[in-house]
């Protein structure tokens, strides 16, 4: 019978905690929930102890499980430090959520800091509603979110502001009610929308509702309503800023971070991020 822990159960062992789960880890590792939980018996079987038992829905580390974490962290630095002596580096890849708004102008740059500042590392985006991505980093499926709110919450950091400004058709008047171009919701930037026309007593109404910044630009220019959006200054093709509507406060944009993610990646990304946006004032 083998005694031998291997590299890969312990890496495996590792996520389990990190991530919070079985099903997390085997998406941050890129393996099935299945392979997870065969490293973990593997493991059981070489030091002839349980390891992780159930505990209701989730699971739960023992005591010998938690002594044998503690080791396979020091073995796997070791392990990684022997590597990077002979200059071998692990290629990670950084899955990045965001939702669309400024993706244009700030995911290429967050590309490019990344690429240079982070070795041995691959970025890959998804782009996402709020709730979707909420939930995919919650899974572990995604690594970082950018996302429009604070950062309240564990593994947040702010990042900067983002300018918000009314777009329309060329020639668009508008009436009353307003007729406004949305999101489905829920989204902040709605309710920024709605909330600042209701600041002024300007009666509004959601004309049109869109699930993509795509369906909301198309729904606009087609002279259906105006639109609030996050540009970073570059109009939408075919559309014109209307300065005379009541201008919206900025949008805080955070960037969230998974569970256990090295927070280096999290820094880098985050501190990139911070030179390309205006600062709030605090």
């Amino acid at each position: 019978m083998s005694r031998e822990l291997g590299i890969a159960p312990l890496r495996s062992l590792v996520a389990v905690a990190d991530c919070g789960g079985f099903q997390r880890a085997a998406t941050a590792l890129y393996l099935s929930q299945g392979a997870v939980s065969q490293h973990v018996r593997r493991l059981e079987t070489a030091v002839g102890r349980t390891l992780v038992e159930r505990q209701g829905r989730g699971s739960r580390f023992t005591a010998d499980g938690e002594l044998l974490l503690g080791q396979a962290r020091r073995i796997l630095a070791v392990h990684d430090e022997t590597l990077r002596g002979f200059g071998v580096e692990a290629e990670r890849t950084l899955v990045i959520g965001s939702t669309e708004h400024a993706a244009a102008q700030l995911l290429p740059a967050l590309s490019t800091a990344l690429s240079t500042t982070v070795t041995g590392c691959r970025v890959r985006f998804r782009l996402d509603r709020g709730a979707p991505l909420r939930s995919a980093l919650a899974d572990g499926r995604i690594d970082l979110a950018l996302l429009l709110g604070p950062a309240d919450g564990d593994g947040a950091r702010p990042v900067g502001e983002l300018d918000l400004t009314w777009y329309a058709a060329p020639g668009w008047n508008p009436g009353t009610p307003v007729s406004v171009v949305a999101f489905d919701a829920p989204c902040a930037l709605r309710t920024r929308a709605l909330e600042t026309l209701a600041a002024q007593g300007l009666p509004a109404d959601v004309s049109c509702e869109a699930a993509h910044l795509a369906g909301v630009q198309a729904a606009v220019l087609a002279g259906l309503g105006v639109g609030l959006m996050a540009t970073l200054g570059q109009s939408p093709p075919g559309l014109v800023p209307r300065d005379d509507l009541p201008a919206a406060q900025p949008m805080t944009l955070s960037m969230w971070a998974r569970r256990g993610l090295p927070h280096d990646l999290a820094d880098t990304a985050a501190n990139a991020l911070r030179r390309l946006l205006p600062q709030g004032v605090s």
